[in-house]
């Protein structure tokens, strides 16, 4: 188990989810089967494969005796993966100002290893400033939040940004429109530090940013904003995200990673490099008004 402290409990739960679909598999047992043996559905199983709800020790217990999973030691690893799957991750505290279906999230992006996002609306949340979350937070739709609310969702935030300190650090790759550049998100001074941030954001060594013209004709990513997450272990296939008014697509099927993979690719290939987008901010910056 050494090693496992920096992988937080979404990933373990994907982990292990995904060992035991290799079990079931391999013994040719059905998820119906599987379910009946743990006096649960077979979208129970289908949920618990893909990591999507925690694991019961009894039921992972089970589940491996049906398996004929028989060897000691590989059982005690597997149940104390589940045990480990079950502790509530740090976001945890700040459960009443997230939606629940951003907590998965919150648990790949403090695993993962490398994140491209594009965006189109907002400054990657990883690379804003107090105030501009704070605007942010503010524009949230069904109610105005609380001051207090307001001030956790911050606080969330700025915690969250750490993985870009860590050793080793996370690496962010953006891809922003530049219209996301022009909106004064919490009035001209905001916007106006928020790009001096973001200029010396990119001069670290795992940060990479690039900034799509407003001229720009057109491209792949047509969809919306979208991320895709790549994890250091093996056990994990890349993440796209896609969030939603509402809710949240978490897609990890090949054909669909390609696709996202391909898109930000292209992307990347035909916009400015980032070796321009220090230049770009500072132009920014001086066109704003004083």
């Amino acid at each position: 188990m050494a090693g496992r402290s920096v992988v937080g409990p979404t990933a373990l739960r994907m982990m292990l989810g995904s060992h035991l679909r290799e079990l079931r598999e391999r013994a040719g047992v059905t998820r119906s089967d599987a379910g009946w043996a743990i006096r649960a559905s077979e979208s129970k199983i289908s949920r618990l494969e893909l990591g999507r709800v925690g694991f019961k020790e009894r039921d992972v217990d089970d589940l491996l005796t049906l398996y004929g999973v028989q060897d000691a030691r590989e059982r005690d690893r597997l149940l104390e993966l589940a045990r480990e799957a079950n502790d509530p991750g740090w976001w945890h505290r700040y459960g009443d100002v997230t939606p629940e279906w951003f907590d998965s999230y919150l648990g790949l992006e403090a695993t993962a290893e490398l994140i491209r996002t594009y965006e189109i609306q907002f400054v990657p949340g990883l690379l804003q400033t107090a105030d501009y979350a704070r605007a942010v937070a503010q524009l949230t739709p069904g109610g105005a939040r609380t001051d207090n609310e307001i001030e956790r969702v911050v606080a969330l935030r700025t915690r969250r940004q750490r993985v870009l300190d860590r050793e080793p650090p996370l690496k962010l790759w953006a891809v922003i429109e530049e219209s996301v550049l022009h909106r004064p998100i919490g009035g001209p001074d905001v916007l106006r530090n928020q790009l001096g941030a973001l200029r010396e954001a990119v001069t670290r060594p795992n940060v990479t940013v690039q900034i799509i013209p407003l001229e720009s004709t057109g491209h792949a990513a047509t969809g919306g904003a979208f991320s895709l997450l790549r994890f250091p272990q093996r056990d994990l296939p890349d993440i796209v995200y896609l969030e939603h008014l509402t809710s949240a697509l978490y897609l990890d099927k090949r054909d669909d990673v390609e696709a996202y993979t391909q898109a930000l690719d292209l992307l990347a290939s035909t916009s400015p490099s980032p070796q321009q987008t220090e230049h770009e901010l500072t132009r920014l910056l001086e066109r704003l008004p004083a």
